[in-house]
């Protein structure tokens, strides 16, 4: 098993790509950390896992303190800390009219701030296992949808923070740090999502394969499958990388004539 040993701090861990991770991880062999809002989809979680493999933690990241007991959570029931996977975000909806400063700034402070300090409270073990970083960010990063500024900006502070750290910090430490950018997954949140501005449950059926050429949406599974190679030992030497997690090249995609008059989804 490619995480056979290791424990690894999960954050957002109770739902969507976060619980798939994690879930993935302990499959790997690894124990793992459950985070994320909710009590009741954080017990179930860790129930699905085993008390032996996965403990939980209810709390929110921006909550003062919240960082470093979630590191002391994983060296309490665990002895160590190998791996640190920032999951948990906001999707803050807003434009440069209607973003607002508190809006913002809560966003910053979960999708940007929390990693840093996460990172800062995580690093003295992470050193100590030469352990590994990976940062969950949006292919928002590189520009963003119209309506989604607060939290594009948010994830390129995140690729920002990625680049940075996983120079300095594998030089000085021994940690990697590394990211994915995933493009448009079918979580049940963004289900709720769509449900909440009224289409119907079947909606992913009837995409356009401009967005999905595949004919459908990337699984949260598809991502998990793709960070255990960053959290495990085969990765090697590869730190400060962002790789892209969409169907379609996003940088320099050269798309059909007819995707111009159709506007973009939202991507998670």
């Amino acid at each position: 098993m490619r995480l056979s040993g290791k424990v690894v701090l999960v954050t957002g861990s109770a739902t969507g790509i976060g619980r798939a991770i994690a879930t993935r991880c302990a499959a790997e062999g690894a124990r793992v950390v459950i985070h994320g809002l909710e009590a009741d989809l954080v017990a179930e979680t860790v129930a699905a896992l085993g008390a032996a493999v996965a403990v939980g933690h209810v709390e929110d990241l921006t909550a003062e303190g919240c960082p470093g007991a979630l590191v002391s959570l994983a060296i309490a029931s665990f002895g160590r800390l190998d791996g640190l996977v920032n999951n948990a975000a906001v999707i803050t909806t807003g434009d440069i009219r209607s973003t607002d400063a508190a809006s913002f700034n809560r966003t910053l402070a979960v999708n940007t701030l929390a990693p840093l300090q996460l990172i800062q409270a995580a690093l003295p073990h992470l050193a100590a296992t030469r352990g590994s970083v990976l940062n969950i960010g949006s292919v928002n990063a590189y520009c963003g949808e119209p309506n989604l500024l607060p939290y594009s900006i948010s994830k390129g502070g995140l690729m920002t923070l990625t680049r940075n750290l996983g120079d300095v910090l594998f030089r000085e430490e021994g940690v990697r740090v590394n990211q994915i950018n995933p493009g448009w997954v079918l979580t049940e949140n963004e289900m709720l999502r769509k449900r909440s501005h009224g289409l119907a449950d079947d909606w992913p059926a009837s995409l356009p394969k401009e967005f999905c050429p595949a004919g459908r949406l990337i699984k949260p599974e598809e991502i998990a499958a793709a960070a255990v190679y960053w959290l495990a030992d085969e990765c090697g030497p590869m730190s400060g990388q962002v790789v892209d997690l969409e169907q379609h090249p996003f940088i320099g995609r050269n798309p059909p004539k007819n995707i111009l008059t159709v506007p973009p989804p939202p991507r998670s």
